[in-house]
C-alpha cells in the first residue's frame, strides 16, 4: 500500500537528507520538510529525494531497509 514519504530539509551530521513516511514519529515538522509523494517502498522514496539532494538515507525508524547507517 503507498505511502505518503517526505525527506527532511535539514541534513543529518552526516551530510545525508533523511526519507521519513508518513507514520514516522520522527516526521520532521513541515517547515523542515519537503513532500515526494506517494510510493509503495521507501527506495522509490530515496530516488526521488535524490533529485532535490544528492546524499540522501532512509530513516532508520520507519524505512530501514532504505538506511546506509
Amino acid at each position: 500500500m503507498a505511502q505518503k514519504y517526505y525527506v527532511h530539509d535539514i541534513a543529518q551530521t552526516s551530510g545525508d537528507h533523511e526519507v521519513h513516511n508518513q507514520a514516522c514519529s520522527f516526521l520532521p515538522n513541515v517547515e523542515n520538510r519537503t513532500y515526494l509523494g506517494e510510493f509503495n517502498d521507501c527506495h522509490a522514496a530515496v530516488e526521488e529525494a535524490g533529485k532535490y539532494y544528492t546524499k540522501v538515507d532512509g530513516c532508520y525508524y520507519c524505512s530501514r531497509e532504505c538506511d546506509h547507517g
